[in-house]
């Protein structure tokens, strides 16, 4: 279905020009079909600027069966390069949604990241009773080695997900879900960033006028200050200068391969 969905490019990275429903009926299809592993990137500022940067972590996010717009940003950006259908499909309400209606088709769901993967399992089963968690690993500030990368890879297998959230922030969540949707067949992975502590309550959200009007962003940076300021200042004006001159076309981005295998 996702190959059906409109595409915008912004900066290099393509991103689906969809709304909430079509982001759900399309990921449950996978789900239903089980017949190969599949990735969604949530998108926003950050990840597309992350992208520019950085051609590994735009590729992880060219190579995504699914690119969703996650920012206001983004949503506008589209919307301004001629895609007026498109609306926000953020990570918290994606992965909200997706619970809710999983509870009556059974599907079976694994967390991967996170700081104490069990206590939002918890928080999750509390919110969403009848909420399938088969399982959650919550790895090191650190990489891992090969041999607990392949010991961590054996145990999702081993507890036969349908879908596994990965809440590691961007770019880390994206490299993982290209590195790793080969090796996990027949699972849907979808990278959610911060949800896993905004659905267990760990952080509060913006209110609903604040995300509507793009603001979601200033409230964030007013609860970590220390940890968001640079990644906000360094992203935003030069997003806004980069996406003018993309309109203008005194930047051309370069095509989008046609298949994920011109993205290795």
């Amino acid at each position: 279905m996702a190959k059906t969905i409109p595409q915008g490019v912004i900066l290099g990275v393509g991103v689906h020009a969809l709304d909430m429903e079509i982001a759900l009926n399309t990921i449950e299809e996978w789900v239903s079909e089980k017949r190969q592993g599949r990735y969604v990137c949530v998108t926003g500022m950050h990840g597309i600027m992350e992208s520019f940067r950085n051609a590994r972590i735009q590729q992880a996010h060219n190579r995504a069966d699914l690119v969703v717009p996650d920012g206001m940003s983004v949503v506008w950006t589209l919307r301004w390069f001629g895609f007026p259908q498109v609306k926000r499909v953020c990570g918290p309400d994606l992965m909200s949604n997706l619970l809710e209606r999983s509870i009556d088709k059974g599907y079976r769901h694994f967390l991967y990241g996170g700081r104490d993967w069990r206590k939002v399992a918890v928080a999750l089963q509390h919110r969403f009773p009848g909420l399938e968690i088969v399982g959650g690993y919550s790895p090191p500030f650190r990489p891992l080695t090969p041999e607990e990368d392949e010991q961590i890879v054996r145990y999702i297998l081993s507890h036969q997900p349908d879908i596994v959230w990965v809440g590691l922030s961007t770019p880390k969540q994206e490299l993982w879900m290209a590195e790793h949707v080969e090796r996990l067949p027949g699972m849907v992975l979808i990278g959610v960033g911060a949800a896993f502590d905004f659905l267990s309550g760990a952080k509060r959200r913006a209110p609903i006028w604040m995300q509507k009007a793009g603001l979601e962003w200033f409230f964030r940076l007013l609860q970590e200050p220390r940890r968001l300021w640079r990644r906000y200042l360094l992203n935003i004006p030069p997003f806004i200068f980069l996406v003018c001159l993309q309109k203008m076309g005194l930047y051309r981005p370069s095509p989008l391969p046609s298949t994920k295998e011109d993205c290795r």
